[in-house]
């Protein structure tokens, strides 16, 4: 048979309690109206009004005193104000996990594991000799001083520099990273959704990184006309505002918020899908959305240079594929020796999860 058969498409039937069914949906509406609990349960209310997502037995009064008696709204100054809980944000980002990168189980160890001797928590097999630089705290003593006594003889006792030995101790790196997230206009520019998956990433990340490496770090800002850093728990309901693009000024907090990191590995992931057209100068600002303006461009090149002096790699996802703004990329890419990923939004996770759990250099076309 040549071609196609078509049938009628019979969805799987839904798993879980109601409840459950009712809390995802109540979950991503929290995220479109900015955490207002009033609005999402309003909205849940419009839609069970024309898709009958409630049954006679579980109606929506039901859902919502399951939802306060389970912790993840509370009551607040009126009988109809309600506010999300902490448990209701963590949820979200759980679920923003599951949804990009697969379910990930929680390890005890929470290290980026290398097959490299160096600088790390737990002592190796073996020992070599002391060299300048090695901290005392790694030194040998059975060994250093049965070395004092072969070269010096037991009579009297003599340690030298020669007879240190150290314990090798195997490395594993800790990265410290700062998650710059643009949330200039342009991220919901002609009727484009850019800013929530770039939330679900930046959640998904948040997660990861408490769940599965527990001794990284990761600092979470915003950049617009200026730059701030924000919570975690702030992140489901980000917003964009009437912005310009600053990239200078959030690349100036990142790396003020690693200097303050003692891991000894920092990088900056940056999600963003325009051009720098922003800088802030005394009072005022330096604006021009017009173009690749070299003022702008030049300081925030310097910038990305003054990144990599400090030993601090940039990420740029570009989630936009104008293809004028891809020299730009390259450009700023060049000068730090960081890395590029032009990225629709729906492989946006993607890119991150593996960037971030590879950690190390590699070529994109």
């Amino acid at each position: 048979m040549i071609g196609y058969a078509f049938s009628a498409y019979k969805p799987q039937p839904a798993s879980g309690s109601p409840f459950e069914q009712l809390l995802q949906l109540f979950l991503q509406l929290m995220q479109y109206t900015n955490g207002d609990v009033a609005e999402a349960l309003s909205w849940m209310n419009q839609i069970d009004q024309q898709h009958h997502i409630t049954s006679k037995d579980y109606g929506m009064g039901d859902f919502i005193n399951d939802l306060e008696q389970k912790g993840y709204i509370q009551k607040g100054n009126t009988p109809d104000d309600f506010t999300p809980t902490s448990k209701t944000n963590q949820t979200i980002r759980k679920n923003a996990l599951e949804e990009i990168f697969g379910k990930i189980k929680k390890t005890p160890k929470g290290n980026h594991q290398t097959p490299r001797i160096g600088i790390g928590d737990e002592l190796g097999s073996g020992s070599r000799p002391f060299e300048f630089g090695d901290g005392f705290d790694q030194l040998d003593l059975t060994q250093s001083i049965q070395n004092a006594q072969i070269n010096h003889g037991i009579e009297q006792f003599e340690l030298s520099e020669s007879d240190l030995q150290v314990n090798e101790r195997e490395h594993k790196s800790q990265m410290a990273t700062a998650l710059m997230i643009d949330i200039s206009h342009s991220m919901i520019l002609y009727g484009e959704d850019r800013i929530t998956p770039a939330k679900k990433v930046a959640m998904a990340l948040a997660e990861l990184i408490q769940t599965r490496y527990p001794k990284d770090t990761l600092d979470i800002l915003v950049f617009g006309n200026d730059a701030w850093p924000i919570q975690v728990k702030d992140l489901p309901y980000l917003q964009v505002g009437p912005y310009h693009t600053n990239t200078y000024a959030g690349l100036e907090l990142a790396m003020d918020l690693l200097r303050r990191r003692k891991n000894p590995n920092k990088q900056i992931l940056m999600i963003t899908d325009g051009k720098p057209t922003c800088l802030k100068e005394g009072n005022g600002y330096y604006q021009n959305s017009f173009g690749l303006d070299r003022k702008i461009i030049n300081k925030t090149l310097n910038q990305a240079a003054q990144c990599r002096r400090l030993g601090i790699n940039i990420t740029t996802f570009m989630i936009a594929s104008d293809p004028y703004l891809q020299q730009f990329v390259r450009d700023f890419t060049k000068v730090n020796n960081g890395r590029a990923f032009y990225s629709s939004l729906k492989g946006l996770g993607h890119f991150v999860f593996e960037d971030y759990e590879k950690n190390r250099r590699k070529n994109v076309k």
